[in-house]
């Protein structure tokens, strides 16, 4: 009986109702002109385990709710583990960390009732214009996929690659279903909650079950490092993708996933995906929610499972590395550790280039202090229009109205609607007008 009590977890904060599969993931492209990531050196297959989850519900949520869906990797490199924590969108509602526990909560149950309400949604949309770009994702048609087998994984931040010579670049991944993106309507997505809450769970372990194992191709953007400084806005900032005509896409390889888990709550219950998992040849980048993720995740595991959460097989890594933890004098430990590769051995003259990387990093030390500097054209308005001119068509903008004014209409009261409608006209002036008439006929 006391076994019982104790054998469950406390669910995770937000991204509490998800499921996941083992799969690996094949290099097929060479970009080592880019990166020495022994995992991204070509030919090379790593064994990999993913998390698709959405952001708001709790454990017993619908999947079909919408919500962005959160897309977590974990690679068991042979230089340690390599974690990367996306979405299925390209961006996010903030920028500023210190913003994310309210934004959070603002998405959960009011504090009186336990209900959850759209009006305490729209008030903190409304009030963070940074939030239009991710709104306008979320109340299109990829707010609600189709399953998770047919929606994109990106990475959202900004990341470094570092080549053997030390050159350092800012790339962006773009994991795009190979399986073609397919989405559910409002209604569709309706239907289902009501009828077979763990839809998109059901169809993942199904497929693989079937042997359809659903795959991924990674592509990856990538800037060189110098032009981050000038680009035309912050190519830090969350809320912001790079336009593909400056930065075209490179294929880099394909994740396919092709084994289910055989217990659940060991393999992806107790997962625990950080992005201060890295590995040499992989850094992180200036954009302060990523920093600040860098603390939050390994710490919400800490709290979750204990502080010995790494050493779950499915977070231990698959080679010794060598650690400080329990007690060890840098002896062999079955934990990540970011920084040294396998039986390495430490310094500059063991590893010059990483070294000179080191150094020239802190010299550049105000990209860090300065992330979100404003560039030329920097806005928290135009993305999110041009998504909706250019990139919808007709139908699509007819959805995304249909969604939005059906939202507004389930106890958004007065003052936080007139706001609602005035940051749909800032966004873009047709939309908001037909936002407003939908509301007003309603």
């Amino acid at each position: 009986m006391a076994n019982f009590n104790r054998e469950r977890i406390p669910e995770r904060q937000p991204h509490a109702k998800g499921a996941g599969a083992f799969g690996r993931f094949e290099t097929t492209a060479d970009v080592t002109g880019w990166t020495k990531a022994a995992l991204f050196q070509p030919g090379v297959v790593t064994e990999a385990v993913a998390r698709f989850s959405t952001v708001a519900g709790e454990r017993g949520s619908p999947d079909t709710w919408r919500d962005p869906r959160g897309f977590a990797l974990k690679f068991y490199t042979s230089e340690g583990n390599y974690d990367l924590v996306g979405n299925n969108t390209p961006v996010f509602f903030i920028r500023d960390a210190m913003k994310f526990q309210h934004f959070i909560r603002s998405q959960k149950r009011r504090a009186d009732s336990d209900l959850r309400d759209h009006d305490m949604q729209w008030d903190f949309w409304t009030l963070s214009p940074e939030s239009a770009h991710q709104v306008t994702w979320l109340m299109g048609d990829r707010g609600i996929p189709r399953t998770w087998r047919h929606m994109n994984g990106y990475s959202s931040h900004t990341y470094m690659w570092v080549n053997e010579g030390g050159e350092r670049f800012w790339v962006k991944y773009h994991f795009k279903t190979d399986q073609g993106i397919e989405c559910l309507t409002q209604e569709e997505g309706d239907r289902l909650a009501g009828s077979d809450g763990d839809f998109h769970r059901r169809d993942l372990f199904a497929s693989i079950a079937a042997g359809e194992f659903p795959s991924w191709t990674l592509h990856v953007q990538v800037m060189p490092f110098a032009e981050a400084r000038d680009y035309r806005f912050n190519p830090f900032d969350l809320t912001k993708v790079w336009p593909h005509r400056d930065y075209p896409l490179h294929e880099v390889g394909r994740l396919t996933l092709d084994r289910n888990p055989t217990d659940f709550h060991t393999q992806i219950e107790q997962a625990a995906f950080e992005p201060n998992n890295l590995v040499p040849g992989i850094g992180l980048s200036p954009d302060k929610m990523l920093l600040a993720r860098v603390f939050a995740y390994s710490d919400a595991h800490r709290a979750r499972m204990g502080v010995n959460y790494r050493q779950i097989p499915v977070n231990a890594p698959k080679v010794p590395v060598h650690s400080y933890s329990k007690d060890g004098a840098m002896r062999v430990q079955p934990v990540s550790d970011p920084v040294y590769a396998p039986n390495s051995k430490s310094g500059p003259a063991a590893d010059p280039a990483r070294y000179a990387y080191m150094e020239r990093w802190e010299a550049d030390g105000e990209f860090v202090h300065a992330a979100y500097t404003l560039h030329s054209e920097d806005d928290d308005w135009t993305q999110a229009g041009t998504l909706i001119r250019d990139v919808m068509d007709d139908a699509a903008r007819q959805r995304l109205v249909s969604n939005v004014v059906g939202h507004l209409q389930k106890g958004v009261s007065a003052p936080v609607l007139e706001r609602a409608v005035d940051y749909w006209r800032r966004i873009d002036k047709e939309t908001g007008d037909r936002i407003a008439d939908g509301v007003a006929d309603g």
